[in-house]
């Protein structure tokens, strides 16, 4: 990996790092009736699914910009219909989304990597990806890095997806409202794998994921407030405020995505008969 992309942390313009990842300081739990579990002194949550229920939990944070790493093991073996997630979203019903979700699969097959963008509610661009490991084998690290410039998408250090900030040519960008970090684990057997057609097994349940190493480095909101300088006029180089993918990076991505890419909404043309986003046609 680039070194450029291993920036430093500037304290002046950072309110959140975790000095060690503690969940019990930094989430909370918020549905599963128990199936959600932190152990090992904060170091380690569990998500559970069963057939009556999955399970979930969010920082206890928002942030206006932020990036986010979280360390998962995914369900293994036969984990056909399920979903586990890693997201930033607002709260109402013209919301922004940031997303991870991992689609399950029967055993021996890939999990899918899907990927989307949400401004305003407004959505449709989706990537997928099958992963270059196993998983389920070990913890792997997820980030989210969100800043007025750009969303990137990375894996263990590699960068999977960017989607800069077009507003000038009329794409939507998410930028105005403050998101929370979610997770969760749940039963999509209705669409998720091969598109409903394999369904989960729930001889296997409980489905259980694993997360480790959350860290935050962010812009906190808090009553009305950001934790960050007018970030608009924030150009620190080497802060994850005005990240950007060096060539170095920018090749890596190209690798993922020539070898791993399954589906880009920018090459869908049947699907936008109209003729594709304007962000597509100015990649």
């Amino acid at each position: 990996m680039a070194n450029s992309y291993l920036f430093p942390l500037f304290l002046s313009l950072i309110v959140i790092s975790s000095v060690s990842a503690n969940f019990q300081r930094d989430v909370e739990i918020t549905w599963g009736d128990g199936r959600g579990q932190i152990t090992n002194n904060g170091e380690l949550l569990t998500l559970s699914l069963d057939k009556s229920s999955g399970s979930g939990f969010q920082s206890k944070n928002e942030y206006l910009f932020g990036k986010i790493d979280m360390q998962m093991k995914l369900v293994p073996g036969n984990s056909a219909g399920t979903v586990t997630t890693l997201y930033l979203k607002s709260p109402g019903t013209t919301w922004d989304e940031i997303d991870f979700e991992f689609l399950g699969n029967l055993s021996g097959d890939p999990y899918t990597l899907h990927t989307n963008v949400y401004t305003q509610g407004k959505g449709d661009k989706e990537q997928q990806f099958k992963l270059w490991f196993d998983p389920t084998a070990d913890f792997h690290t997820y980030t989210i890095l969100w800043n007025p410039q750009r969303i990137i998408f990375t894996v263990d250090g590699t960068p999977i997806r960017e989607f800069k900030n077009m507003e000038s040519i009329g794409t939507l960008f998410p930028k105005n409202r403050p998101m929370r970090m979610y997770s969760s684990l749940w039963n999509a057997d209705d669409w998720a794998t091969r598109g409903g057609l394999v369904k989960t097994d729930w001889s296997k349940a409980p489905f259980t994921a694993s997360y480790r190493g959350f860290n935050q480095e962010a812009c906190v909101w808090s009553n009305g407030k950001s934790s960050c300088p007018d970030v608009s006029k924030q150009g620190t180089t080497g802060s994850w405020l005005s990240q950007e993918l060096d060539s170095t990076a920018q090749e890596r991505m190209r690798w993922v995505q020539r070898n791993y890419m399954i589906y880009n909404y920018c090459t869908d043309a049947k699907r936008f008969p109209q003729g594709l986003p304007k962000e597509c046609l100015a990649a």
